[in-house]
């Protein structure tokens, strides 16, 4: 609505793979987090920035595309410092440093870091 800006809604039309362009509120869970992943990543390839901070971005992706989202953190890793929160193995298993919270059951929570041989 041209005359009222401020409460006009966007609609967004997404193409995943193999499939027709459609509103990106009928697609899967799966494919609306693609979708989100996809023009995040796309900002940080065509205008690097310092920092990335990401917080459990690959938690709805699955083996296949956790792979595929690790590959392009890499990429980006090389222009950009990375930080992800994930509880996802692969994830973790890609970095070069963990920073963990752990207790030891007295409801003390202390701070616990390993860097990795790359």
């Amino acid at each position: 609505d041209p005359r009222n800006l401020l409460e006009t809604g966007v609609e967004v039309m997404i193409r995943p793979g193999g499939k027709r362009f459609q509103p990106i509120n009928l697609l899967s869970g799966g494919e609306k987090a693609l979708s989100a992943i996809a023009v995040i990543i796309s900002a940080c390839l065509v205008k690097p920035v310092p920092f990335v901070f990401l917080d459990e971005i690959d938690a709805a992706l699955d083996e296949v595309n956790t792979v595929r989202f690790n590959t392009i953190l890499g990429e980006i890793s090389v222009r950009s410092q990375v930080a992800v929160i994930t509880h996802n193995r692969k994830t973790m298993h890609e970095a070069d440093a963990l920073i963990g919270i752990t207790t030891d059951g007295t409801a003390a929570s202390r701070v616990v870091s390993v860097k990795l041989d790359s």
